[in-house]
């Protein structure tokens, strides 16, 4: 991370109680099925990285910096890096990117121009990580919208056992065959939540 978007050095954080969203325990309210069923959202998945990383740094602070920016695009072209976008139109208004390393999934940032949009985004990439054999999705921290969709914090020790299972293992987030709808999204979250 950078401390602001003007700040040329990047730092590596690493917090001693880790935020994690378990595949297995993501929440979908009443309200968020609703808003995915209501068709109202086109969800795509590796169409626009560069739009999702820039709509992740489009707010007054941001820790995204140039640097950063390039290096997240050049892990996008070796195939390490991936989002979940959220379009209404040709409008994109929603997404979250990250990296893939094994079995694990690195969440770095999410953005919304409209309400729900990045749970729904969330809700789509949970699934698909957890369809093509994931085990880890870490989001470094816990923030308050993350605890609302099921992320919990993990004591270092236990976060890096669980990180070194999954980067040891092979999962391959393109590999999902049948496209994602809200229904199965939804349906799939409930048989394993």
């Amino acid at each position: 991370m950078a401390e602001n978007r003007d700040d040329p050095e990047v730092h590596w954080i690493d917090p001693s109680r880790r935020g994690v969203l378990p595949l297995e325990g993501f929440h979908i309210s009443r309200s968020l099925a609703r808003t995915m069923q209501s068709d109202r959202f086109e969800t795509r998945f590796d169409t626009d990285f560069t739009g999702v990383v820039q709509g992740c740094a489009d707010r007054e602070e941001t820790w995204i910096n140039d640097t950063i920016f390039d290096l997240y695009r050049d892990l996008n072209r070796m195939g390490h890096a991936h989002c979940q976008e959220i379009w209404e139109g040709d409008e994109l208004i929603g997404g979250v990117y990250g990296v893939s390393l094994g079995c694990a999934f690195f969440g770095e940032s999410m953005f919304s121009r409209r309400t729900n949009a990045s749970k729904v985004a969330l809700a789509y990439l949970v699934d698909r990580l957890r369809q093509t054999g994931f085990s880890l999705f870490d989001t470094q921290f816990l923030t308050a919208h993350l605890k609302t969709l099921g992320g919990v914090e993990v004591e270092r020790n236990d976060y890096l056992r669980a990180l070194e299972k999954a980067v040891s293992g092979k999962a391959d987030i393109m590999a999902l065959t049948t496209p994602q709808t809200a229904q199965g999204v939804i349906q799939r979250n409930t048989q394993t939540s």
